[in-house]
């Protein structure tokens, strides 16, 4: 279940957006900036909904904050007067906003949209001069289309998942061909990489994009 933030000080308003929200997602609730940190710090979210003004702070400064290091999807909660507010907002990097008073079936539509675009961005993949698609299944080589079959797309998308770090055979293998068979044998994973491995050789003219870890399994090389 996706985890979302509240960080909104008028606890009426708080309590109402986690009730219109509570049946698809889990919601951690915030009534000032301090407690905002303090959730941050203790687990993660997949979205953040940020009020402006709060007694112990500024949520503009803190959005500020937020995108100094990370992508999160984060939606303003901004007075309907407030017009400089929403346009610094946006400049500061908010995905979107939405103006008191609101319905919370609007609510509910934008925060849906925006954990849709960010699972969309998470399916591209950006290597060297690789580009990888896997949700329209475009991959490409300095523009070039490259071709992979079903089982290629999946063990190339575990492996770059993990790049820096060797992915073991049992791994590759559960995670490839899970539900498709009680048992595969382990021949097929290295004719499935080899494959692999010759169709990015070919177009790229790297032999180590997927390096073998003898006795472990392999690695994704390229950064």
């Amino acid at each position: 279940m996706k985890r979302i933030l509240i960080i909104e000080d008028d606890k009426k308003l708080n309590d109402g957006i986690k009730l219109a929200l509570r049946k698809e997602y889990s919601c951690a609730q915030a009534y000032s900036l301090t407690s905002a940190k303090e959730e941050f710090i203790i687990q993660q979210f997949d979205l953040i909904i940020l009020d402006i003004n709060f007694s112990d702070g500024d949520g503009l400064s803190y959005l500020t904050e937020i995108r100094k290091h990370y992508l999160i999807p984060v939606i303003l909660l901004t007075a309907n007067n407030m017009e400089m507010d929403i346009v610094t907002g946006l400049e500061l990097g908010a995905n979107d906003y939405i103006t008191k008073p609101f319905s919370l079936m609007v609510l509910r539509a934008r925060v849906e949209v925006q954990l849709r675009e960010k699972e969309r961005k998470e399916e591209i993949f950006k290597a060297g001069d690789f580009y990888f698609d896997f949700y329209k299944m475009e991959f490409l080589y300095q523009g070039i289309s490259l071709d992979f079959s079903r089982t290629e797309q999946k063990l190339l998308r575990c492996l770059i998942e993990h790049k820096g770090r060797s992915v073991s055979r049992s791994f590759l293998i559960d995670e490839t061909w899970s539900g498709e068979s009680e048992y595969v044998d382990e021949h097929a994973l290295t004719v499935a990489i080899n494959r692999l491995r010759k169709k990015l050789e070919d177009i790229s003219g790297n032999s180590e994009c997927i390096k073998t870890i003898y006795g472990i399994g392999y690695l994704w090389t390229v950064e």
